[in-house]
């Protein structure tokens, strides 16, 4: 196995021998929709046993729902992003972040968890993780926990240094570089074309 790249000290790499299995399958073209969710979800799952001890959940595209990793059931908010394909700027589509009534002398968020948990399948450029971590961190949480299937390292730098201090990010697995649309080389491709069908649109 190749040594990686040095990452800041709040990313912490799998070195599970099932995931790299997996994801070597994942990386394969000829994977079909059925089997990239399946793996999605087995490596997420993986990943998520590593980094988890209780959580609130922020999902994006086809990650493993939060459920299937904690004991019992935990409130679920959903924070919907998407990256901007020509700019590669995060897009905000969806927030159902419960707001409380503060008086505005209070920072104070009693809505906001104390952990929240990110579930982000692919880490490229790291701009809508770094988005979703500062959204997280303005509502009030103390705590960010980022699941990630597969991260770049300049991806996994800028989501990192976001709020280094509160911030821990888990990934599958980490490859070099990110072309100039935003993907990660060699990588997985589009997951959400991949999971939804949605190649060539």
């Amino acid at each position: 196995m190749a040594s990686q790249p040095a990452l800041p000290p709040n990313v912490h790499i799998s070195r599970h021998p099932c995931l790299h299995a997996k994801l070597s399958q994942l990386r394969s073209a000829t994977t079909n929709s059925r089997d990239t969710n399946r793996l999605i979800h087995e490596i997420a799952l993986i990943v998520g046993c590593e980094a988890l001890a209780g959580a609130v959940e922020v999902r994006r595209t086809g990650v493993v729902p939060i459920q299937t990793l904690l004991p019992s059931p935990v409130p679920i908010n959903h924070l919907g992003l998407f990256r901007e394909p020509t700019t590669l700027d995060p897009v905000e589509y969806y927030n159902n972040l419960p707001q409380a009534h503060t008086t505005r002398s209070s920072a104070y968020n009693p809505a906001a968890a104390e952990l929240a948990i990110l579930l982000d399948p692919v880490i490229a450029t790291g701009g809508t993780s770094e988005a979703a971590i500062q959204t997280l961190r303005d509502w009030g949480v103390r705590r960010v926990l980022v699941v990630c299937v597969l991260g770049s390292v300049p991806g996994l730098r800028r989501a990192a240094e976001e709020w280094a201090e509160g911030t821990e990010l888990w990934v599958g697995a980490v490859d070099d570089e990110v072309d100039g649309r935003g993907m990660i080389k060699p990588g997985i491709g589009d997951v959400g074309d991949r999971l939804f069908l949605t190649l060539g649109k």
